[in-house]
């Protein structure tokens, strides 16, 4: 029988990826602090984003998952965080012409400050030092002092949060996401450039939808729906010395949700049955992710579920598969089997950026953007001949013009790379080629859509 969870009981597991801080009375009276600071999330929210991740794992929505590898103080601003939820709105409106569903939009974003890293130590120039595990641990300079531990960073990493998260739900609530502006920027996307003939197309299929709905008498002046949209925010439950400060009480149920993010995610190097990271999360109310790479057994799964969902419900947590292109099939349909016979509620998500990392001749760490597509198209064929509904997609993106990412419309070349390459981290799509994703995407849902209809009036 599982014992007793408190906020606290993960102490007693064994924590990976985890930093050894210096200081312990330092930790102690930031974590104090932090306990005393109001949750930068809600349990209502939490609730809502559970609610409509539910629809998803019925098939009756899609969900989009996309931002920032990991957030930076150096980088944060404004600009930052509105060209990336712009990007994502977009996205989200080719997705729901697409799908034909509701759309639901959570960012990578105020909580991604966390890394897990392939080894605890990096070696340059003949020094070897601590690995970079974001900014809410140590510093991005490879110096033995920025690569020590301190928990104050912690601190700082909750005041960008909340103020990243004010200037979201301005966005989302002020008049910023109204659908038409929106959908304007995808207009301008598809025009001019090489072989867009086919997004340009579905923008114009998009456009004359919406001149309908207005002709109908249906727009932003009058449907609330059109203007405003749900926007919640996600990020890996890593450090969690920082989780458990922010853990609250919901005022309605009684029951404890973790304040510092609408969902929490579980890395593949973070996910043992009886780790600590396992522990904290299965106490928690909030929809919970977990990432499944190629060393995922159905077995270990079906007890994870068991641990993170014993209650089987819906919306509460969402399977993101990491794989490769070219190594879908190797696990995923086994996964799919395993958890469809024993009548397990989940969302099925493809994170198609982590298995398709590698490097370039120039020496930077890329992703090319055809195995990016790649592993999507895998992800939704294996999910559809396996009679599994394939839910959402995960990815590591920016609204900025970096050159992360090889290949694209753009064609960001391997000798391109060094012209823009900003993330701290691991390489992100840049705006263009997540909304060309998108639009391809968009493009599969839809034929997908008019086959599933054909079949129900052959039935």
């Amino acid at each position: 029988m599982t014992h007793a969870w408190t906020a606290d009981s993960w102490r007693s597991h064994e924590g990976l990826q985890m930093p050894e801080y210096t200081d312990p009375a330092k930790l102690k009276s930031v974590t104090e602090k932090l306990a005393s600071y109001p949750p930068l999330v809600f349990a209502g929210e939490a609730r809502q984003l559970t609610s409509a991740l539910g629809e998803v794992a019925e098939g009756r929505g899609f969900l989009l998952q996309g931002g920032d590898c990991a957030e930076s103080f150096a980088e944060f601003s404004a600009d930052n965080i509105r060209d990336t939820f712009r990007v994502l709105l977009q996205m989200a409106i080719v997705l729901t012409f697409g799908a034909k569903v509701p759309v639901v939009k959570v960012g990578r974003m105020a909580g991604q400050f966390a890394k897990p890293r392939s080894a605890p130590t990096e070696t340059v120039g003949g020094q070897e030092l601590p690995s970079y595990r974001g900014d809410i641990v140590n510093g991005f300079d490879f110096t033995p002092e920025a690569r020590i531990p301190d928990p104050d960073r912690m601190l700082q990493a909750y005041t960008q949060a909340a103020a990243s998260l004010n200037l979201l739900r301005a966005f989302s609530q002020g008049g910023y996401a109204d659908i038409t502006r929106v959908h304007s920027w995808n207009l301008a996307f598809a025009q001019g450039t090489p072989g867009s003939e086919q997004y340009a197309e579905l923008a114009q299929r998009i456009s004359s939808a919406l001149d309908f709905m207005t002709a109908a008498g249906i727009n932003p002046s009058n449907a609330e729906r059109m203007k405003r949209v749900d926007f919640y925010t996600s990020h890996e439950a890593l450090l969690l010395e920082y989780e458990q400060a922010l853990t609250r009480t919901d005022s309605i149920t009684g029951k404890p949700v973790a304040g510092s993010g609408h969902m929490l995610w579980i890395g593949d190097r973070t996910r043992q049955l009886d780790g600590a990271h396992i522990e904290f999360c299965r106490g928690v109310i909030n929809p919970i992710g977990l990432k499944a790479g190629p060393s995922m057994e159905a077995d270990d799964l079906l007890r994870i579920i068991d641990r993170l969902n014993p209650d089987n419900t819906a919306g509460r947590l969402t399977l993101i598969g990491r794989f490769g292109a070219g190594k879908v099939g190797d696990k995923l349909p086994e996964l799919i089997r395993a958890v469809q016979s024993e009548g397990r509620k989940v969302v099925w998500s493809c994170d198609p950026m982590h298995g398709n990392t590698i490097k370039s001749a120039s020496g930077y760490k890329t992703r090319p953007f055809e195995r990016v597509r790649q592993e999507v198209k895998e992800f939704f064929a294996i999910c559809r001949a396996e009679g599994a509904y394939p839910g959402g997609v995960h990815f590591e993106m920016t609204g900025k013009d970096v050159t992360e990412c090889t290949g694209g419309l753009r064609d960001v070349t391997d000798e391109n790379l060094a012209d823009r390459y900003h993330t701290a981290c691991d390489p992100r799509l840049n705006a263009a080629q997540a909304l060309e994703l998108a639009f391809l995407l968009a493009a599969e849902l839809e034929e997908q859509h008019r086959a599933d209809a054909a079949a129900a009036v052959a039935g």
